[in-house]
């Protein structure tokens, strides 16, 4: 494992808000993306992640942004959805691949950097069951009208 990716595998819940902070300032710094943590912004991830895919490298190179689209989708989920952050256990972190993920209201645990990697690996923008905003869209357990 790469010190990378050993480092994203150490960050905790408690760390993934500055995480999607930092990424979303990193992205707009050169580039006029609205990503805004609206729903209306998980749209500019599918396409993003479309673009990622038709770059053809491999996902050990794009890991890091890989990432920092999943922790933006993560805080989507908290900013609009009423998820917390929180730290998978140990089945979690076998099953998921992965140290951190979102609790929705009603108690679901879903896995925001995953579902960004498989939207990589299966997805299109096509209006697929893979599009994240297709997926926030449809995804139980969350809070209607989050302020």
């Amino acid at each position: 494992m790469s010190g990378e990716n050993r480092h994203r595998q150490a960050v905790g819940a408690g760390e993934m808000r500055g995480q999607a902070r930092g990424f979303v300032a990193h992205v707009t710094a050169r580039n006029r993306l609205p990503l805004d943590f609206s729903v209306a912004s998980l749209r500019i991830v599918d396409f993003l992640i479309d673009g990622l895919r038709k770059g053809g490298r491999p996902r050990g190179e794009i890991a890091g942004t890989l990432f920092g689209l999943g922790a933006y989708v993560g805080e989507v989920l908290v900013r609009r959805a009423g998820a917390v952050w929180v730290d998978f256990d140990g089945e979690q972190r076998k099953f998921f691949g992965q140290s951190v993920g979102v609790r929705m209201p009603d108690g679901r645990v879903w896995n925001p950097l995953g579902k960004v990697v498989n939207c990589l690996e299966r997805g299109g923008t096509d209006g697929s069951e893979v599009s994240l905003q297709t997926f926030y869209l449809t995804l139980p357990g969350r809070v209607r009208h989050v302020a």
